[in-house]
């Protein structure tokens, strides 16, 4: 079976974690990822958080696998001709810089389309144009900036971020996708393109729902809120503690154990389908038949109480159970799984979900892989390089130096 993306060479100035997130899925797909980084130095994340001296972090291991890594200096006039070889050489360069560091390299995107018609320029900023383009943007700035912490929370409680990196690693998922989307229109332009993405923009697309909430607060109030009937809303769509963006009554409900275990809780949805076999087997049989109850308009000024009902008879049942129980009932309904579980759970490992890799320095560690399976190219994970474990490989066959020229090299610190 081939690699889908075997044959494109991808130059790679990311750091962090947004850029490195593209580029990994990338390399997973075959590409061949080469990671520039400083010599010496390397990207920032191999000594943020380390939990083993003098060894790459887990933060830059998980990060950067299946890439080669080859250090440069493109400040020195040596570095600033391999770097232009580099990019004559490569099918996309991808850079999640500060707006404008590309360009104060030498190398805006006017004199990258001369060195290579066919290069595919993408980058992730902060913001899109506007009053906020030269901001630096991180994770949690950017979920505030997008919409999810405004709408993220308890009821009447403060913003919350999310545990999820939907700035960061969501941007860098949205980066691939267009960098695809442009290699396969090359196939017919023969031209390459700008690809850009602002984290903003990304958090705000996955916010979607709420914007779409906004809109509907101008035809009255939204019943499946927490807040109706018994609240006010204001002029923005509110926090909703665990309420279900869909439409569906949901609510995170506590289970057997609760009381010592912090994730023995699982999220149930009173689906209007299913709320009479839900409704039997939690024992209200008689909320069938009775008109407080039997309805969904019935049971909204009320939801409130309906899952008390529902957690009286969850916390007599583990998560597991409440699940293996519910289901067949096809009432939604999902166990608060822990970081140790899925850890653990053997179904990810045999998916790839959830992957060993062996590092030379480190040993074994637990990594996520691919959340995208297809058929007929599957995807490896390799372990991440070490800083500028193939610099002279990259040099001899990319660039095609002599070993005279890449010691020289050396010497002048380009490399």
């Amino acid at each position: 079976m081939s690699k889908a993306l075997e044959g494109v060479r991808i130059l790679d100035m990311t750091h962090v974690q947004s850029g490195p997130t593209c580029t990994q899925l990338l390399a997973w797909f075959g590409a061949d990822v080469i990671k520039v980084e400083r010599p010496g130095v390397g990207d920032a994340t191999r000594g943020q958080l380390r939990d083993i001296p003098d060894v790459d972090s887990l933060y830059f291991t998980m990060l950067n696998h299946n890439k080669r890594s080859v250090t440069l200096n493109p400040k020195t006039e040596k570095g600033k001709k391999i770097f232009a070889k580099l990019i004559g050489e490569c099918d996309v360069m991808v850079e999640n810089f500060a707006p404008g560091a590309i360009d104060r390299m030498g190398f805006p995107w006017e004199k990258i389309q001369e060195i290579n018609p066919r290069m595919i320029y993408a980058s992730i900023k902060g913001f899109g144009p506007g009053p906020y383009e030269e901001c630096k943007v991180y994770e949690n700035v950017a979920q505030c900036t997008g919409g999810s912490a405004s709408t993220t929370g308890e009821i009447d409680g403060f913003p919350m971020v999310t545990g999820s990196q939907i700035g960061d690693s969501g941007t860098g998922l949205n980066l691939a996708l267009g960098i695809v989307t442009a290699l396969y229109h090359r196939e017919k332009s023969g031209k390459g393109q700008r690809v850009t993405c602002a984290m903003q923009d990304g958090v705000l697309n996955l916010c979607r729902v709420k914007l779409r909430d906004q809109q509907r607060m101008a035809h009255g109030p939204m019943k499946e809120y927490p807040q109706y009937p018994n609240a006010e809303f204001g002029n923005a769509v509110p926090r909703a503690g665990n309420a279900s963006g869909g439409g569906q009554p949901g609510w995170i409900v506590k289970c057997k154990g609760w009381e010592t275990d912090p994730d023995s809780y699982a999220y149930v949805i009173a689906q209007a389908a299913a709320f009479p076999a839900l409704a039997k087997t939690i024992g209200h049989e008689d909320w069938l038949e009775d008109p407080e109850w039997n309805t969904p308009e019935a049971r909204l000024p009320k939801i409130d109480k309906l899952f008390e009902e529902v957690e009286k008879w969850t916390m007599t049942k583990t998560k597991f159970e409440v699940m293996h129980i519910l289901n067949p009932l096809n009432v939604p309904v999902g166990p608060i799984l822990s970081m140790k579980e899925l850890a653990e759970e053997p179904a990810l490992r045999e998916t790839g979900t959830v992957v060993e890799v062996d590092h030379p320095e480190r040993g074994k560690y637990l990594t996520v892989g691919n959340p995208v399976k297809l058929s007929d190219s599957p995807a490896e994970v390799v372990r991440s390089p070490l800083l500028g474990e193939h610099t002279d490989n990259i040099l001899r066959d990319v660039v095609g130096m002599s070993d005279d020229e890449i010691a020289a090299a050396k010497e002048e610190g380009a490399v």
